[in-house]
Parts: C-alpha cells; structure tokens; sequence
C-alpha cells in the first residue's frame, strides 16, 4: 500500500514539470522568429555599416 503523502508529492511534483512543459514549449516555438529578426537586424546593421564608410570615403576625397 502507497503513502498517500507520497503520492500527493508525486502528484504535486508532476503538476510542475506539466507547467514547466508548458512554458519551455511555448518559448521554444518563439525562438525561429527571434533568430529571423536578429538576422534581419543584423543586414540592416551592415548595410548602414557599407553606407556610412561609403560616405567617409567620398568625404575623404572632396
């Protein structure tokens, strides 16, 4: 025969990792989105690299 505080611990205990599932689910499905708009901002953030030493460039040679 089971303790009943021992299965009210288990009980209790997957609870948690059921809430924990939830919520590692839920911020691994955010992730592909998040890389998508690092990629992005990292395009941007080179092209105005590109631009501005562009710019220097021809300043230079005025």
């Amino acid at each position: 025969m089971m303790d009943p505080e021992v299965l009210e611990r288990i009980a209790g205990r997957c609870a948690e990792l059921d809430g924990l599932e939830e919520q590692l689910v839920k911020q691994l499905a955010e992730v592909p989105a998040e890389r998508d708009e690092l990629a992005v901002a990292e395009r941007v953030w080179q092209r105005m690299s590109e631009q501005v030493a562009e710019e220097r460039a021809e300043a230079g040679r005025r």
